[in-house]
């Protein structure tokens, strides 16, 4: 398999599963573990290639930019790839049993939908972490939008329909205003290739505008603070598994946008200022989120406020990687808490989903006794809590730890004390409810039997998201492949 097949497979092989699952709805399982298979292996082809051979690229039909449309893997690509992969395989498991223990009459419904849905969102993901020109990455961005607005309304129920309208309408404002911005920077620049741009574009008043247009948008569809007020709604009516994935990857690709804008197309433009702002909503966004996680009443509230919490620290890159020279860094530490976080959130909402699915509740005063019943699901909380609060040997503790190193190097000493108190407040909030569930009850409340595959995909994740921090070193060095800052990589204070 050379890497363009196995870039074509990634984008071309959930997209049939996804028509297919619309055509056969009974094989809608089956075609996603098919799909993981086969997107697996394209990964693993796409990673040799990049590893051996630096960035690989291919143009579709044969031709490429500026007339044709351009596919681009490097080792931001590979990890969003990944990362993604790897989410869907555990969304595809968790999922069978999830709607097959459904305890109402709907569940058959809801699966019949969630498949198609789920893959096309996949596909889309692929598309877009693919994409390597700023048009291509509307449509996708659009197709993923318009995919996971319906999963969020596939519960059915009053306040998932208002959250997903809520969504949809901010989707939709927020896609025009980046349309609007790339309209008017190929009316600047004649192109919209990302490689192109950096070339061709130059600062003026048409390219801020255009700048910010493109990344008010992205900022809303991220739900960085102060565009974070349709995340929470959302993410807390959906089905476990869709809640999973719009916190762990739906909500990283405009981010992932952010990053090739600002860092790849129009590099001229990211100034000092730009990145200190960029970093100040992350901060508000930390400091925010953490302090509403620790209100909420519900548990998937608490964990929907917490994506917005850790959201907040992806946006720290910019201010730590804004130095093109030493900043890799703050890059390699912000994209390697990216993936702990992605593992991590995605094992705290099918935990959450485990205890409403047994419980059939999700109050967090009302938990207690919760680890007598389901100590799998209690475990792989708590090991997921770890690696967002950022404690070693955890893929958070290793990405925090890169931020602070960074910010120490650079002397923004303010993001360490951000980082700190952000810790501190995620340590209050992971406490609060783990405090509920381990306190023993005399006689805890049987729960409804949920299948093992659900408690068991959960805890794998948590492990993950454990276990990244042993594989940072491997994560950096993958992302050194195409990134757009250089330096070395510190671990314990030094340079390896």
């Amino acid at each position: 398999m050379t890497s363009a097949w196995a870039i074509a497979l990634l984008i071309l092989s959930p997209l049939a599963a996804a028509a297919l699952a619309f055509a056969v709805p009974k094989r809608g399982r089956g075609l996603a573990f098919g799909t993981a298979v086969v997107v697996g292996a394209a990964i693993v082809q796409l990673t040799r290639a990049v590893l051996a051979g630096g960035v690989q690229t291919h143009r579709v039909g044969g031709w490429g930019a500026p007339l044709g449309i351009d596919l681009r893997a490097d080792g931001l690509a590979l990890l969003m790839l990944m990362v993604t992969a790897g989410i869907g395989t555990a969304i595809s498991l968790y999922a069978q049993g999830y709607f097959r223990s459904g305890h109402d009459d709907d569940a058959p419904h809801r699966e019949r939908y969630f498949w198609p849905l789920f893959l096309f969102l996949w596909t889309a993901l692929n598309a877009l972490f693919l994409s390597a020109d700023i048009f291509n990455l509307y449509v996708t961005l659009e197709l993923l939008g318009f995919a996971a607005v319906t999963l969020v309304a596939l519960e059915g129920q009053r306040a998932a329909l208002t959250a997903a309208m809520r969504y949809l309408f901010v989707s939709l404002s927020a896609s025009l205003f980046y349309l609007l911005g790339v309209g008017l920077v190929y009316g600047q620049c004649a192109t919209v290739d990302l490689a192109s741009l950096a070339v061709k574009a130059e600062p003026g008043p048409t390219l801020w505008v255009a700048l910010a247009l493109m990344t008010g948008g992205l900022i809303a569809k991220a739900a960085l603070f102060p565009m974070h007020f349709w995340l929470p709604p959302a993410h807390a009516n959906a089905p476990a598994p869709v809640s999973a994935v719009l916190s762990a990857l739906v909500v990283k690709g405009s981010f992932y946008i952010l990053l090739r804008l600002w860092f790849e197309a129009f590099p001229a433009l990211m100034t000092p200022g730009v990145a200190q702002l960029f970093g100040g909503l992350g901060a508000a966004a930390i400091l925010w989120g953490s302090v509403q996680a620790l209100l909420q009443p519900r548990l998937k509230l608490l964990i929907a406020y917490s994506t917005v919490a850790q959201i907040g620290y992806l946006f720290l890159l910019f201010p730590l990687a804004a130095e093109r020279e030493g900043g890799f860094v703050g890059w390699s530490g912000g994209l390697v808490f990216l993936g702990a976080h992605a593992c991590a959130k995605t094992a705290m909402f099918l935990t959450a989903g485990n205890i409403l699915h047994a419980a059939g509740h999700d109050r967090i005063k009302d938990l207690d006794g919760i680890t007598q019943s389901l100590p799998i699901s209690a475990c792989a909380f708590g090991l997921a809590g770890l690696s967002l609060v950022g404690l070693p040997p955890s893929g958070g503790f290793a990405g925090k730890w890169l931020l602070l190193n960074s910010a120490l190097a650079q002397g923004q000493w303010w993001w360490v004390a951000v980082i700190l108190i952000g810790s501190l407040l995620a340590a209050g909030y992971v406490l609060r409810v783990l405090t509920h569930a381990f306190t023993r009850v005399a006689a805890p409340t049987t729960p409804n039997p949920i299948p093992p595959v659900m408690e068991w995909t959960a805890l794998t994740l948590a492990l993950l998201a454990v276990g990244l921090g042993f594989a940072s070193h491997w994560v950096a060095d993958l992302l050194r492949v195409g990134a757009p800052v250089i330096g070395p990589v510190l671990m314990g204070g030094a340079a390896p």
